[in-house]
């Protein structure tokens, strides 16, 4: 790599407890890796506040608003209407992570979907790329993006001046379903699973894929890449997946890196120079 790599982590919890001891010291590890900007995601109306609030405090961070699927019924009424004030605020940058999560099935399906429904349709009037938690309901959530999608391109709402539409976090599907979701004029992102070393599935796929609709992210506090596998994760670590991805495609990090951030920069709005390095 040279000097001028930078990376950009666009999914990390940074509010998240796990880093109440060291927070600011976390920070500055990703910028001493280059990490230049992290994306701090929200699962529910407290943590949309929270993620604003350090978006304020740290200047590599951008905050998402948005209501987990686990939390999906804070996402409907007086919830939305607060959610929608929420994402007026300043380095907001995308509506998540919103979606379906019929794993623990916390809320019934269908009062997931329409939080899911409500939040894209706040999104597409904001002019605000989403971003898309799916888990054991990859076809519903297809299903319900899609319809949407179809929607917005009919419409004249602001998120039809975006480049992208969104990305669909964590993904761990097929080849398929990739492509049906890159159809929809969206992106999807890969993180430390793809340095597993029997993550078979994920590495057949990863050559298939074109580079410039794939954005990094390391879910931080979770899925730690490996050698760090099992502790806690963090944004310094978003070279590992890098280097992992350019093994796979038989590309340079330095080009992961440069595609990866310019496909991030036009999905999020970013400025093209790289934020300050102060907290």
């Amino acid at each position: 790599m040279t000097a001028e790599t930078t990376f950009i982590d666009t999914h990390c919890h940074l509010n998240f407890e796990q880093f109440d001891e060291d927070r600011d010291d976390v920070v500055q590890r990703a910028l001493d890796a280059r990490v230049l900007t992290i994306i701090n995601p929200a699962i529910d109306l407290a943590t949309s506040e929270a993620a604003i609030a350090m978006a304020h405090r740290y200047a590599p961070v951008f905050a998402q608003v948005g209501v987990h699927p686990n939390s999906a019924a804070e996402a409907l009424g007086e919830g939305l209407e607060r959610l929608r004030a929420l994402a007026r605020e300043t380095k907001v940058v995308a509506v998540g992570e919103i979606g379906l999560d019929y794993h623990w099935d916390v809320h019934p399906h269908d009062v997931q979907a329409r939080a899911f429904r409500a939040q894209l349709d706040l999104a597409a009037e904001r002019g605000l790329p989403v971003v898309i938690h799916s888990r054991d309901a990859r076809e519903d959530t297809y299903r319900i993006l899609a319809e949407w999608a179809r929607d917005v391109e009919r419409s004249h709402l602001p998120l039809n001046d975006r480049p992208f539409k969104g990305v669909w976090h964590s993904f761990q599907g097929d080849r398929d379903l990739a492509y049906r979701v890159f159809d929809l004029g969206m992106c999807i992102s890969l993180g430390g699973p793809v340095t597993f070393k029997n993550a078979r599935d994920l590495h057949a796929l990863v050559p298939q894929l074109p580079l410039e609709r794939i954005l990094l992210e390391t879910d931080a506090p979770f899925l730690s890449p490996h050698p760090y596998r099992g502790k806690r994760n963090e944004p310094a670590r978003i070279p590992l997946i890098a280097e992992a991805i350019a093994r796979l495609i038989g590309v340079s990090e330095e080009e992961v890196a440069q595609t990866t951030t310019a496909t991030a920069r036009a999905m999020f709005g970013l400025e093209m120079e790289a934020p300050g390095h102060g907290a």
